[in-house]
């Protein structure tokens, strides 16, 4: 069985962070492992309180999981501070991880920056060149490339300026009301869009970081970059058409939708 590592921070309510990443990567047929950088007190309507782990503890946990059950993909969610994100490119360099897929969470979809500008330059200097592929929204795509993205042609122009300075793919990601769920992968000079419809579902909590994990999952199965985003892609747009409805705020999506067999029948049912 192929295995994946997803270093993030823990979400209490279940629908973002390590356990969605977790959910995915089951539901996306590899072996699941996780190493947290961070644990939060959140539900669907916001984040109360964040409890940041040690750089030292963080690296016992990277060395606990590479030094015995290799990760055939790694995939990295929200890291808030310079030192851990130091801490995670020294052991994957150590290590010679493979099939690095970065999920730069920097700003909110109302655009506030949710880690400070230093995170933001030692997640640059340090983690990005390591990527085998970056997933950034369109308000990361706008730091990172330090242009304003209105148009499809502005999402080409900024993932080659992206793929260009730290010489790996960019899936940027559309919507944030500039077109239909349609994202672009920028890989080797060559642009790729992959078309999605929009799906009229509110519960979208948890997305970057499902499509993320997903995208690892695939690449630890073999298959390559384009086919992994097109897997990706379908998931996500199952785990959201399956219209799951929980929590009084932006609600998880269903992880599980595609999960079958005796183990998921609730009682009463045949």
């Amino acid at each position: 069985m192929k295995t994946a590592l997803t270093i993030a921070g823990s979400d209490s309510s279940g629908g973002a962070g390590i356990q969605a990443d977790i959910k995915t990567m089951t539901a996306n047929g590899v072996f699941a492992m996780s190493a947290i950088t961070a644990l939060t007190a959140q539900n669907t309507t916001g984040v109360t309180g964040i409890m940041e782990a040690t750089a030292e503890f963080l690296k016992e946990q990277l060395d606990c999981i590479f030094t015995d059950i290799r990760p055939d993909a790694v995939k990295i969610g929200m890291v808030s501070s310079s030192e851990l994100i130091t801490v995670i490119a020294e052991k994957l360099k150590e290590y010679h991880a493979e099939n690095i897929v970065v999920d730069p969470v920097m700003v909110a979809t109302s655009g506030a920056k949710l880690i400070s500008g230093d995170a933001i330059e030692t997640l640059k200097k340090k983690l990005f060149p390591m990527a085998s592929v970056l997933t950034p929204n369109i308000p990361e795509g706008e730091v990172l490339s330090g242009m304003k993205i209105q148009t499809e042609d502005d999402m080409r122009k900024a993932a080659e300026k992206i793929s260009n300075t730290y010489h790996c793919a960019v899936l940027l990601k559309g919507g944030h009301q500039l077109n239909d769920a349609n994202d672009l992968l920028y890989r080797n000079k060559e642009a790729r869009w992959f078309y999605g419809k929009r799906i009229d579902n509110p519960n979208t909590h948890g997305t970057g970081c499902t499509l993320s994990s997903a995208i690892a999952s695939n690449l630890a199965k073999g298959f390559d970059m384009d086919t992994s985003v097109e897997r990706a892609k379908d998931y996500i747009s199952g785990a959201l058409g399956a219209m799951l409805n929980l929590g009084k705020g932006s609600g998880p999506m269903n992880h599980g939708f595609a999960i079958t067999g005796k183990y998921v029948k609730e009682a009463g049912e045949d």
